[in-house]
């Protein structure tokens, strides 16, 4: 090598790694150019461009604020210690309670380490609202504006940019950035935060980077999580070290009261809560499985005429307003009706006392089924820990738990993985998107069931999305991978292109991805029924959407923004998912045009829209079973079944338009357990729409007894 481009070679280190690649691929072509004058001349260029590149590091160097930490929080105390480890060791996992200030001290610490500089400090939340709260608290203990030092990215918004040294941003943004830089080259430390939650997002990141690291020695990665089982993650990365910071917490006393035979679980509460009334003022945080029951709740403990006490839901279908009197100041006593939201995501302050009934309602997926499952029950022994954790913050606690103690000991240690509960098939698609390989052989921390993994490959190929003998992704698949939104709904949208309906179905299909829009508070049920009542259409909830969808429009032109939010609440609409849902319709209108489609300028015509919205759901369809005679004892008709794919009985959701008048044939968005199988947000459609699309599947759907009923 001549002794001008050795020395060129030297300098690429101190180059941030995108520079490095860049840069050395140059001076590998300058070897082959034969010219010597010509070889000069692009030798003095790339020089001048390594000058260049490492000012750039130079100035990224000198914009380090003055760091500073909290003498109160925990974190603080042990930060010499974690920078010692985080200098020495690849992997490091810092395990604290929340509240302990992992979440906001750890970017400095790093910033300190002089990491950040020669490449980003990227930094996942589990949650939207989390990136950007922790990115702006960050900003402002670094007295920095935020979007400079310190910017985050979610998924509708980017405040980073070049400068920025710390970048804030949920796990699906990271996986994402997967697909167009595989070494994830921009960044030269990773903090993945709240793992122990062991969202899918999470797993995928754990198991990539593990297989990442050999590749990047440079790259160092801080894994954080509550105190729950961190072992498990320094197993995953050869026996990386875990480093415990205990968060700030008063001793809390437990009080095992098991239900007599003849109380229910709200006696059991009211019982709690005089007990609590009698040990002096606080605030009582109630953990319940779901609105129902909190409703129900609410409205016993109203009946006890309980002094100076404000009771106050919590839940995530609650308006944003109503979500933010649980933080306001008050005077008297509170008590707050939570579901497990309030577990670990939300901190609700001053809480003294705990009443933990010991369920939740945890998304499982049944293979028998094919449907994700909403069942109520026991949480596991770390789920009650957390939530008897949440008293001790502000001074010595009590909780009440509604079990007895023998109950507790026989609980799981640890709530199962969600990717040990999914429906695998968005895990495939992204999976075999980003080039993650072989779910089978891909280092999950819970690899899951081989059943699950079949499940899903023949969900996508109900969808057409795979072909199964390559594991490889078809046309649709590839374009399936790149809408945001579940592969169902994604099918849709693909349909719905080729038959001239592409906007309706975008806007179905956003409203399906997220919770729904209406709101029906319980106080105020008859209002909101009626309000809600103008968009009803009689044979489709489907089209029921659209009908709101063109009101939204309609009024949004007519008004200014704070009268719409005005309208919105009065109408029993919730503001802010109305603009999620509008957010979510935009992004999929960009990715469909990014991918080709076209979108239609006259309204599409409603068969077609059924046709493509059916092509995401040829599995969720069902016929009217033949009506069981009525006993003679039986005070109301028997509610009408639909035999469905697998000989599975669903009943229409009551809630639906179709629920009074059930139509022969229907489709459901979604089948779901509770009290027993519904099928929701239903339509009716045609059975020769089904043969036509279900084609590809129709040997597997033909050998099921229910389509033999068309037939015969």
């Amino acid at each position: 090598m001549d002794t001008p481009l050795a020395e060129l070679h030297k300098r690429l280190p101190e180059l941030m790694p995108r520079d490095q690649r860049r840069l050395a691929r140059r001076l590998d072509g300058v070897r082959r150019v034969k010219d010597p004058l010509a070889r000069k001349k692009i030798t003095e260029e790339i020089a001048a461009q390594i000058d260049e590149a490492a000012l750039k590091v130079a100035l990224r160097r000198e914009s380090v604020p003055k760091i500073t930490y909290p003498e109160e929080l925990p974190v603080s105390q042990r930060k010499d210690d974690i920078k010692d480890l985080i200098a020495q060791n690849q992997v490091v996992i810092v395990a604290g309670e929340t509240g302990s200030g992992k979440t906001t001290q750890l970017p400095k610490i790093c910033l300190e380490l002089g990491r950040g500089i020669t490449g980003q400090i990227g930094h996942t939340q589990p949650r939207r609202i989390a990136a950007r709260t922790v990115a702006e608290r960050v900003a402002e203990e670094l007295n920095t504006k935020l979007g400079d030092t310190v910017g985050y990215k979610v998924r509708f918004t980017d405040q980073s940019g070049d400068d920025t040294l710390v970048k804030l941003m949920t796990d699906g943004i990271l996986l994402a950035e997967i697909q167009t830089d595989k070494t994830l080259s921009r960044y030269d430390t990773i903090i993945i935060d709240e793992a122990h939650e062991r969202s899918l997002n999470v797993d995928f990141l754990l198991g990539y980077l593990k297989q990442l690291l050999p590749q990047r020695p440079d790259l160092k990665i801080v894994i954080t999580s509550a105190t729950i089982d961190p072992q498990r993650f320094s197993a995953h990365f050869q026996n990386a070290p875990v480093i415990e910071v205990s968060g700030r917490t008063y001793p809390v006393e437990t009080r095992y009261r098991p239900l007599d035979e003849e109380d229910d679980q709200t006696q059991g509460i009211i019982n709690a809560v005089h007990e609590l009334q009698a040990e002096g003022p606080g605030d009582v945080l109630v953990f319940l499985s779901g609105e129902r029951e909190i409703r129900d709740t609410a409205d016993a403990l109203k009946q006890e005429d309980l002094k100076n006490t404000e009771i106050l839901p919590l839940y995530a279908r609650l308006s944003v307003g109503e979500q933010h009197r649980v933080f306001q100041r008050h005077t008297g006593r509170r008590i707050v009706l939570a579901t497990n939201v309030a577990e670990t995501s939300l901190t609700v302050p001053g809480i003294k006392y705990v009443i933990d009934p010991g369920n939740a309602r945890i998304s499982r997926y049944s293979h028998r089924l094919k449907v994700q499952r909403l069942p109520i029950e026991p949480i596991s022994q770390a789920s009650a820990n957390q939530r008897k954790g949440r008293c001790g913050r502000v001074s010595e606690g009590i909780c009440i738990r509604l079990y007895s103690e023998e109950d507790f000991e026989a609980r799981p240690e640890f709530t199962d993985a969600e990717i040990l509960r999914t429906n695998l098939a968005s895990v495939i698609l992204q999976m075999t998107a980003i080039g993650l390989g072989d779910v089978a052989k891909f280092p999950f921390i819970d690899p899951p069931d081989s059943r699950n993994i079949n499940d899903g490959i023949g969900l996508l190929q109900e969808l057409g999305a795979i072909n199964a003998a390559e594991k490889k992704l078809t046309p649709t698949g590839r374009k399936l991978a790149q809408l945001p939104v579940d592969p169902r709904l994604g099918r849709m949208v693909l349909e719905a292109d080729t038959t001239g309906c592409l906007k309706e179905v975008m806007i179905i299909a956003a409203a399906l991805s997220i919770q729904d829009p209406r709101e029906r508070p319980a106080d105020q049920q008859e209002a909101a029924t009626q309000q809600h009542a103008r968009f009803v259409d009689k044979e489709s909830d489907f089209v029921t959407f659209l009908n709101l969808w063109q009101y939204l429009k309609e009024k949004q032109k007519e008004l200014s923004g704070n009268q719409f939010r005005k309208l919105c609440k009065n109408e029993f609409l919730n503001y802010l998912r109305v603009r999620e849902w509008q957010d979510i319709y935009l992004q999929l209108r960009q990715v469909a045009k990014q991918i080709g489609m076209q979108q239609n300028d006259q309204p599409g015509d409603p068969r077609n829209i059924h046709i493509a919205l059916l092509s995401g759901l040829l599995s969720h369809i069902g016929v009217k079973d033949v009506l069981k005679k009525q006993a003679p004892n039986e005070k109301r008709r028997p509610m009408t079944e639909f035999l469905g794919a697998r000989n599975a009985k669903f009943a229409i959701f009551p809630g639906s338009a179709l629920a009074k008048k059930p139509p022969q044939w229907v489709m459901a968005a979604e089948l779901v357990e509770t009290s027993r199988l519904w099928g929701r947000i239903v339509a009716k459609i045609e059975p020769e729409w089904a043969e036509r699309l279900g084609e590809h599947v129709v040997k597997r759907q033909y050998s099921e007894p229910h389509w033999e009923t068309k037939r015969g």
